[in-house]
């Protein structure tokens, strides 16, 4: 894997992004996303126990948003960091 491309992935960022965490009893210690993904993810929550959406749907909607979620943050470090350079 070139250097580039572990930059850009973003894991670091997610890392610090999920930093609040609660103690649940016999889950232990979890992360919860910041207010914003959090309310995201309730959305799509509620409109599939609305049956407005299938949870199939809700689950591919959910993951993809995960994953432009990672990649873009990743992504906009990489060109900042680019841009300090240059």
């Amino acid at each position: 894997m070139s250097m580039l491309t572990r930059e850009l992935s973003g894991g670091r960022d997610m890392i610090r992004t999920f930093t609040h965490r609660v103690e649940v009893p016999m889950l232990g210690e979890v992360a919860i996303p910041p207010p914003d993904k959090l309310a995201y993810y309730a959305g799509v929550g509620l409109l599939t126990l609305l049956q407005v959406i299938e949870w199939p749907i809700a689950l591919v909607v959910t993951a993809g948003h995960l994953l432009a979620d990672q990649h873009l943050s990743g992504l906009a470090k990489g060109v900042g960091e680019a841009m300090e350079t240059a």
